[in-house]
């Protein structure tokens, strides 16, 4: 059985729950970071009753000093393996709403962006110097090609996929992999209150599934599904005003998120 260790950000719900639950059947060792402590513990006992050892933090991945401080924590128990940046928050616009309330944007941005970047640094150093290990980041399809109901969104998803398309050519010299996920719509708590047509929706274990199969082929991108992925790509080479007035066509209600930003 293997004894790999996970670290998981947002491992409490969604994608990252599903992860967990994935990854326990091999017996790994998992290390979950989220912000609800009793979701938090329900997900460890399910793990644990498949076999894995599991330890949780209840963190805000805003916390710079304390995630630098919790990942080189979690490094010292036993070198990380895997480390998926997963946790993150959706923002977007009702029908005719043309503007995102500034202090759930600058939140979003915080969490998705930020909170990526203070879930990676610290283990760029620790995977290196051993000269192995994988950083997975996850993205999303809206930061293929931005899409009018959901801006800011859009903007952090995007800004995840540079990062992660630099980091890869930065550090795989040194022995370690980066892997940017791009996933569609996958039924989550988060995606469930998402009212639009939701093309190609799967289960968060079928979801979980394709992305461990994907870094065990150690795949640098994994976008599932691939229709979609290919027709946002080939949409980036159209028209701007063209596609524009395409996805207009497409009523969305994209909730806002609860998050403000800290002042």
């Amino acid at each position: 059985m293997s004894r790999r260790h996970i670290l998981i950000t947002g491992g409490s719900s969604g994608i990252g729950r599903a992860l967990a639950l994935r990854y326990a059947e091999e017996g790994a060792r998992l290390t979950l970071f989220g912000r609800d402590a009793s979701r938090l513990e329900a997900v460890a006992r399910a793990c644990r009753d498949k076999g894995a050892t599991v330890e949780t933090l209840r963190i805000d991945i805003q916390n710079r000093v304390g995630m630098a401080a919790a990942i080189e924590a979690a490094f010292s128990r036993a070198p990380i393996d895997v480390l998926f940046a997963n946790a993150g928050v959706a923002t977007g616009l009702s029908p005719g709403q043309v503007l995102e309330p500034a202090e759930s944007v600058r939140a979003t941005l915080a969490i998705n962006v930020a909170g990526v970047f203070n879930t990676v640094e610290p283990a760029i150093i620790p995977m290196t110097s051993r000269g192995s290990g994988t950083i997975a980041m996850v993205g999303s399809m809206a930061g293929v090609r931005g899409l009018p109901f959901s801006p800011s969104y859009c903007a952090t998803k995007a800004a995840v996929h540079s990062y992660a398309e630099s980091l890869r050519g930065v550090l795989s010299p040194h022995g370690v992999d980066v892997s940017l996920i791009i996933p569609g719509f996958v039924k989550t708590p988060m995606s469930e209150r998402t009212k639009s047509w939701q093309p190609g929706v799967m289960s968060d274990t079928r979801a979980a599934e394709i992305i461990v199969r994907g870094l065990e082929r150690r795949k640098a991108v994994i976008a599932f599904p691939r229709f979609m992925f290919f027709a946002l790509r080939f949409f980036t080479f159209l028209p701007p005003r063209l596609v524009d007035s395409v996805m207009l066509r497409f009523s969305a209600d994209v909730p806002q998120t609860s998050e403000r930003e800290a002042v």
